[in-house]
């Protein structure tokens, strides 16, 4: 068999199984599978649990909260039908839809809206979402099932912006303990099944206020942290798309391949190496500065994110208001690391643990990361975990060196926790939150905010390295993947064949 009979038959497959695969997608209307980097892990209750993959499942999708965060980043009513805030700020009253019911059947009003809250206020309440948010109300008033009244302590301007996020969806007592497991609540999918380590299954809720609006039946995502194996899932057809794609280094192979649309938006995630400031020698400042002094963040982004990824200096990303570039100030100079390593008395080679979760820029960003480290006398040890050990592990305090994108919207407030992971603890810091939170003025809010990045950027809490880049893949046929994250998470009332 010459050649060109060869190359024949080869472009025969081809055509074929493009043919066979535009015909399954065409003949399936009213399903789609979805692929993710990570497991949702411990759970599915995103008011008790921190992983930003908890919310790219239920969020908007089976739970719900007041209002609703769009694509663009617009703040539009959910739950609720409409709100107003009185002049100060303090007061806001949140007008909800009626006729709303939960998944078994539950009537949705403002008492769980209440009851919803409270829980996330009380004491030993692990919402993520607490002292910014949750603290901050002092009394919840419920004048009649449709009403519900927050007033706060101190003005929030994003306040109707927190409660579209996934730490303020609204739970039913009567369901509230389970949601781990089996979460129900208003939203236009159903939890159906979790085949833990493969995929959970929603299914469309009939009973849903905007049922007719809703075109897929059932939603399937498919759990593939190995970058080759989101390649070969969706050339193969067993996954329609993958909102947040891993493997840089195939987009350009996929962007020619007709079969597929490529798009590469934004995220507010912050790519950081987080450093335990409780930890010796970790808890000097002079070390610190020296991590960040030996790292050079424009490597880790060409080798890492193939050149995708902002680099940033500080814990805000571009797009949200009252950024500060401290990018200038935080230059690679491995030689200022060497002395500043001398200065602190630490006698190289430093041993220090660097732990690792799955996605490809904490696994190959960790690799360059490493390498800079050693090269100025520290001997980053790599420790490569699953999803649910780096929960269990590195965000309750143990480690030393880790890398993880911080994906919330204007999320520098964890920096005012001492007992968050990275083991922060600044009076100077939490003073600048707390006028922060009491301010209404915006260019007050604005300084605020450039002076929070000063602090923790001067205290060298992290080594912030880049803002993490979305790039969606999904075959033509489908429509409304979202390819950039205001939020963590997937719309899937949006998706249609």
């Amino acid at each position: 068999m010459n050649r060109g009979t060869l190359a024949r038959i080869a472009a025969a497959a081809v055509l074929a199984a493009a043919t066979a695969l535009a015909a399954q997608a065409q003949s399936r209307k009213d399903s789609v599978v979805l692929g993710m980097v990570l497991e949702p892990a411990p759970g599915l209750d995103p008011t008790t649990m921190a992983a930003a993959a908890i919310g790219e499942v239920v969020h908007m999708n089976v739970l719900e909260g007041l209002t609703k965060i769009n694509l663009d980043g617009s703040i539009t009513p959910l739950l609720a039908e409409s709100w107003s805030v009185d002049a100060d700020g303090r007061v806001y009253t949140f007008k909800l839809r009626k006729g709303v019911k939960f998944h078994d059947g539950e009537p949705f009003d403002a008492g769980d809206v209440k009851f919803s809250f409270e829980r996330a206020k009380a004491p030993g309440s692990t919402n993520k979402a607490k002292k910014a948010v949750f603290d901050n109300i002092s009394r919840i008033e419920t004048p009649d099932p449709a009403t519900v009244i927050l007033v706060l302590n101190n003005p929030d301007g994003n306040f109707p912006f927190r409660m579209g996020e996934n730490t303020a969806v609204i739970l039913d007592p009567k369901s509230a303990a389970t949601a781990a497991t089996q979460p129900v609540g208003t939203g236009p999918f159903v939890f159906q099944e979790w085949k833990r380590g493969s995929s959970i299954t929603l299914v469309k809720n009939g009973a849903y206020r905007d049922a007719a609006k809703i075109r897929m039946k059932r939603v399937t995502f498919r759990f593939i942290n190995d970058p080759a194996a989101q390649v070969a899932a969706l050339l193969a057809g067993d996954i329609d798309a993958m909102p947040r794609f891993g493997d840089t280094q195939s987009l350009a192979r996929l962007r020619a391949d007709g079969r597929f649309a490529v798009e590469t938006g934004s995220t507010t995630g912050e790519t950081i190496v987080a450093i335990n400031n409780r930890r010796k020698p970790l808890d000097d400042l002079r070390v610190r500065k020296a991590i960040a002094a030996a790292i050079d963040r424009k490597a880790v982004i060409d080798g890492a994110m193939d050149g995708l990824g902002t680099p940033i200096g500080s814990h805000m990303v571009p797009s949200e208001a009252g950024y500060v570039d401290f990018t200038a100030q935080a230059k690679y100079n491995p030689e200022r690391a060497k002395a500043l390593l001398e200065e602190a008395g630490i006698a190289t080679p430093l041993n220090l643990t660097l732990t690792l979760p799955p996605p490809v820029y904490a696994r190959k960003g960790g690799e360059i990361v490493a390498a800079q480290l050693a090269k100025v006398g520290i001997n980053a040890k790599i420790e490569n975990v699953e999803w649910a050990q780096w929960l269990a592990g590195p965000f309750k305090g143990n480690f030393d060196l880790t890398i993880v994108s911080h994906v919330e919207p204007l999320d520098i407030d964890r920096y005012a926790n001492p007992q968050f992971y990275w083991g922060y603890d600044s009076k100077a810091f939490q003073d600048l939150f707390k006028r922060y939170n009491e301010s209404t003025d915006r260019k007050t809010r604005l300084k605020l905010l450039g002076d929070m990045q000063k602090r923790v950027f001067d205290d060298q809490v992290n080594v912030w390295m880049f803002v993490l880049p979305q790039t969606a893949v999904w075959r033509k046929p489908l429509k409304g993947v979202w390819s950039s994250s205001p939020i963590f998470a997937n719309d899937l009332s949006a998706l249609a064949w």
